[in-house]
């Protein structure tokens, strides 16, 4: 609890999108509680079962490889390196989760919600994200296409006390992920690796993609007003000429109109 309380501090003492998002300098991930387990792989599954709150539990390292934990509610545990491949995590709450390099290729999170969760080195490959609440951080992560049609990665402007809570994709891998129709205003996708992404009707207004490769990207009514692009690459992109805006530099930035 005492982490949780200083951690909580940290947020509300925020004063930027960073530091309201970036908590890894403000913790110690050589305590037991940041690599051990409390419950085995049988008693997640069986707390699955009859609703049981997980919120806080230590879960680090387990395989919980394709369970059904569908609406379960794990707020604010600690998931480092778990394995939940496959796993079904439709309308699960994870908000405030820590998930650094878990693995979730092939799981279902369909509208699941990760509000502040820590995903930072994880591995997502051919998730399902249709729906999802994703104002989570992403540094890194393995992305390769996944499916996240309507999902919300922006921050909820009506609701920002502790700072800019936001979809922080830096250094992702986007390769073919379908994100048609998300919310991806003012998400952070710097040198985000999104080759061949379908952004179709996709919101990116105000993104900042500074060094992003949309190589081969379908952009067909996407909105990419106010998005940073400087030094991103946006060549062979699939889109009506009414979808292919200008660029427009203010100092050394360049901004999409």
């Amino acid at each position: 609890m005492r982490v949780l309380a200083y951690l909580c501090a940290v947020f509300i003492a925020a004063t930027s999108p960073a530091t309201a998002q970036d908590l890894l300098g403000n913790v110690d991930l050589s305590s037991p509680r940041w690599h051990e387990a409390e419950l085995t792989r049988e008693e997640v599954a069986a707390a699955a079962k009859t609703g049981t709150d997980l919120s806080r539990k230590s879960l680090n390292g387990l395989d919980l490889s394709g369970l059904d934990l569908s609406g379960i509610n794990l707020r604010a545990a600690r998931l480092l390196k778990t394995d939940l491949s496959g796993a079904d995590l439709t309308g699960a709450i994870l908000d405030q989760v820590w998930m650094l390099e878990a693995k979730l290729d092939g799981a279902d999170l369909t509208g699941a919600s990760l509000f502040q969760a820590q995903l930072r080195g994880a591995s997502l490959v051919g998730a399902n994200l249709t729906n999802a609440r994703l104002a989570a951080d992403l540094t890194k992560a393995d992305m390769t296409g996944v499916i996240a049609r309507g999902a919300n990665f922006a921050p909820d402007m009506q609701n920002q006390s502790m700072g800019l809570m936001r979809g922080v994709l830096t250094s992702a891998k986007l390769t073919g992920a379908d994100l048609s129709g998300a919310d991806m205003s003012r998400v952070v996708l710097e040198f985000a690796k999104m080759h061949d992404v379908r952004l179709t009707g996709t919101n990116l207004s105000g993104a900042e993609m500074a060094g992003a490769n949309l190589t081969g990207a379908q952009i067909a009514d996407a909105d990419f007003s106010d998005a940073d692009v400087t030094s991103a690459v946006l060549k062979d992109m699939n889109g009506g000429a009414g979808d292919l805006k200008t660029i427009v530099k203010n100092g050394d930035r360049a901004f999409w109109k």
